[in-house]
């Protein structure tokens, strides 16, 4: 989980400003085109307000999972990578650029090793809560 937390961090850290949002878009655009892969869609304030949110969130998120790491936290950062993971499957079937592909592996990948032990363990027992 620990290492899920770290890769989310770096790999969304860049989303969290608009600043660092104009860097990172320019540099994933230059990627994708080099690669043939083709570029990202222009910024606008909206494209730019839902990747900052989206970014802030999982930086705060990661933050947790680092600091505070509970077993607990594997669970629902595994629920959260399914639905990241459908989006983007989502967001793929409906043109959107390749290089998406190599998020959508790292997603489907942390979230399988997460939510495997639960599965495994599953029983019915109510899923522990600590408030220290």
């Amino acid at each position: 989980m620990r290492a899920s937390a770290w890769y989310d961090l770096v790999v969304t850290a860049g989303f969290a400003t608009p600043w660092t949002y104009a860097l990172l878009h320019g540099a994933l655009s230059s990627l994708g085109g080099a690669l043939g892969l083709g570029v990202l869609p222009p910024p606008d304030p909206m494209l730019t307000l839902y990747a900052n949110l989206m970014g802030s969130a999982v930086v705060v998120w990661a933050l947790l999972r680092i600091v505070r790491t509970l077993p607990v936290h594997g669970l629902f950062d595994g629920a959260a990578r399914t639905l990241f993971a459908t989006w983007q499957a989502y967001a793929l079937a409906g043109g959107a650029t390749p290089l998406l592909w190599a998020f959508l592996v790292a997603e489907v990948a942390f979230g399988v090793v997460q939510l495997v032990p639960w599965w495994r363990g599953r029983d019915s027992r109510p899923l522990p809560v600590h408030l220290t």
